[in-house]
């Protein structure tokens, strides 16, 4: 690292269970390894709770902008900015930025994940930081004319390994496609489902919840699926369960970057993806990925089916999407830019 960090973080993160908050638990361990002191506030009963509790106190809180506890709240991170004084004030998504407070002394950001509808949350931001290009621009075409910061993600650190089919009651020869995320319409899983079901041949484990199951669930039924499909839950970590697939499925509608796609490269499982904006940015098609227009339930289908007849094609594509990883988006390398951002002064 390039400079002494600062000591005090304090994270305002009001996410519920998905890619974006096992990034999220990723990155403050990562700080935690270098040394940072870190206090966050976030939703209560997360699942990820007892592994930010082990870093630093925790705030918990239902932050409701209408709520009575809303003001309960700002009232303790205005209390708590001015008792403990941290260097940086880092609120991770729109919602969060509201309770930033005007503090002149800490660096004031705000981690955008997604595409904002506007910028009047970020009122007291000294910068964003985005981690993809098209949020940048977004920000830039809503009037955003303070710092950007382009820093994308890194996979949890952890070693892939495959779980036992036969403990999923799926057989070792069968062709077996994971996917993994919320069940809501923008991941499109019922896309997925509709392409694996063309495959008699092919196996489908889902690992994830979310207010779509129930209609995942008929649909699986409705094509015949259900003996040939496993809902896995939401599971402590979906890399071992891609590591046991053939291929890994990123349907989204809209998807701002697409972690699983990384986590996959690491699970060293070659990866069908839409076209969706964050993949469009990094995912090199038929190099380190098929790619797939949104919606295209055959041409999903196909790309399964080349990864499950051309070997030397799968082969490939784990090969470069290893390569891309090792290259842009491992742990020291995303972390030594946040460092670094963290080190900058505020503006006021």
């Amino acid at each position: 690292m390039t400079s002494q960090p600062p000591k005090k973080i304090l994270h305002l993160h009001f996410g519920k269970e998905g890619g974006a908050e096992r990034f999220f638990v990723n990155l403050v361990q990562g700080l935690d390894q270098h040394g940072f002191e870190q206090r966050f506030v976030i939703r209560p009963d997360r699942l990820w709770h007892d592994e930010v509790a082990a870093l630093g106190p925790v705030i918990e809180n239902n932050y409701r902008r209408l709520s009575p506890m809303s003001y309960v709240l700002t009232w303790q991170v205005r209390r708590l900015v001015k008792k403990w004084k941290p260097d940086v004030i880092m609120a991770w998504m729109s919602r969060s930025s509201r309770l930033i407070p005007n503090e002149p002394s800490a660096l004031k950001l705000t981690r955008l994940g997604d595409y904002p509808r506007h910028l009047e949350h970020f009122r007291y931001n000294d910068g964003i930081v985005s981690n993809v290009p098209g949020i940048a621009e977004r920000c830039t075409e809503l009037g955003w004319d303070r710092p950007l910061h382009l820093i994308s993600n890194f996979p949890r650190e952890v070693v892939p390994v495959a779980v036992n089919r036969a403990d999923l009651s799926t057989p070792d020869d069968a062709f077996l496609v994971v996917g993994t995320g919320r069940f809501v319409r923008r991941k499109g899983f019922d896309t997925l489902v509709r392409a694996v079901a063309k495959n008699p041949k092919a196996w489908l484990w889902l690992a994830g919840d979310g207010p779509e199951e129930d209609k995942l669930r008929a649909l699986v039924a409705e094509l015949g699926m259900a003996e040939r499909t496993r809902f896995l839950g939401w599971v402590d970590e979906p890399m071992h369960y891609v590591a046991a697939g053939d291929a890994y499925v990123m349907p989204s509608r809209h998807e701002p970057l697409g972690n699983v796609i990384l986590e996959s490269w690491l699970a060293k499982v070659p990866v069908v993806t839409t076209r969706s904006e964050g993949p469009t940015w990094f995912v090199a098609d038929k190099e380190d990925a098929l790619m797939v227009d949104i919606d295209d339930v055959d041409a999903m289908f196909d790309a399964l089916t080349r990864i499950e007849k051309e070997p030397k094609l799968a082969q490939h594509l784990v090969e470069r999407g290893t390569q891309k990883l090792n290259d842009q988006f491992t742990k020291e390398r995303i972390l030594e830019q946040y460092i670094e951002l963290f080190n900058s002064k505020p503006s006021g």
